[in-house]
């Protein structure tokens, strides 16, 4: 799924420099491997709250040829190694000296409507395909910072409440800038799912064909697609900061051969400013 869509599936942490905790914490909202860990000689205590305000455009669900535009309002708190925000719900990193770290989450998916919705994702082209219902999920993120601009993470989020299946992402982090003004990160992942989450998400069974006219569709699990974003954000003070960021979507063909993708590629963009208290 796309990354930057709301509820956007990332974790979202405090980088911690020259023990200082840098305040742009939303700015950093979606570059989703960016551990603390990267520098093991900084002091990772501390209590943030910040409060960020944007607008975001997106498909109105992965696959569609549609784009919907809305206010990105988010919030993210962080006590040491503890966080809680909006967007991923609660948290806990653990980190070594090397640069491993491990982010257990407990999080929140809306899930997909059949219809246009202000704030689900869906759209009234998935008209008789019927609702996919929100979820509890566990995320798990594996990583690895090599350097300060370089970071490896694998992630697997499972739903707890529902039987959606599971779905993975491998991911490499390149961060040519990060200082306590600027930040850009380049980021490229590439999406897997089981078969149970490619069936929920793209798939269309016998009665969501004869109710929506979309041909059946069953598909395998495995590779079904790459994300690439692109984040810059600036620090205007200890409290203003602004942050901009752009997501590009490709879908591989165990989700884009089905007959409710309408647009193999989908691309989301969100600008906004946040507050630290």
């Amino acid at each position: 799924m796309n990354s930057l869509i709301i509820p956007i599936h990332i974790i979202l942490r405090l980088i911690m420099l020259e023990k200082k905790i840098i305040k742009n914490t939303l700015a950093l909202l979606i570059i989703s491997s960016i551990p603390p860990s990267h520098a093991s000689n900084n002091d990772n205590s501390g209590t943030a709250f910040t409060v960020s305000l944007g607008a975001v455009s997106s498909p109105k669900y992965s696959g569609s040829n549609e784009q919907t535009w809305g206010a990105a309002p988010q919030f993210h708190f962080q006590q040491d190694n503890f966080f809680v925000d909006s967007m991923n719900g609660a948290g806990f990193r653990f980190q070594s000296e090397n640069g491993l770290y491990f982010i257990p989450t407990i999080g929140y998916d809306s899930g997909r409507t059949d219809e246009d919705s202000g704030w689900r994702k869906g759209s009234d082209a998935l008209k008789g395909m019927g609702d996919i219902s929100a979820t509890v999920n566990a995320g798990l993120a594996l990583g690895w910072a090599i350097t300060p601009w370089l970071v490896l993470e694998g992630k697997a989020t499972l739903p707890l409440s529902d039987g959606q299946g599971i779905s993975y992402a491998t991911s490499v982090d390149f961060i040519p800038v990060l200082d306590e003004e600027d930040t850009v990160a380049f980021k490229i992942s590439a999406l897997f799912a089981d078969s149970r989450y490619m069936n929920t998400w793209y798939g269309v069974t016998s009665t969501q064909s004869a109710n929506s006219g979309y041909s059946r569709y069953n598909s395998a699990g495995g590779y079904y697609g790459t994300d690439v974003s692109l984040t810059w954000a600036h620090q205007f003070n200890e409290n203003w900061g602004a942050w901009f960021g752009i997501n590009h979507t490709w879908l591989g063909d165990n989700a884009a051969n089905s007959p409710i993708v309408k647009q193999k590629e989908g691309t989301t963009g969100v600008v906004a400013i946040s507050y630290t208290f």
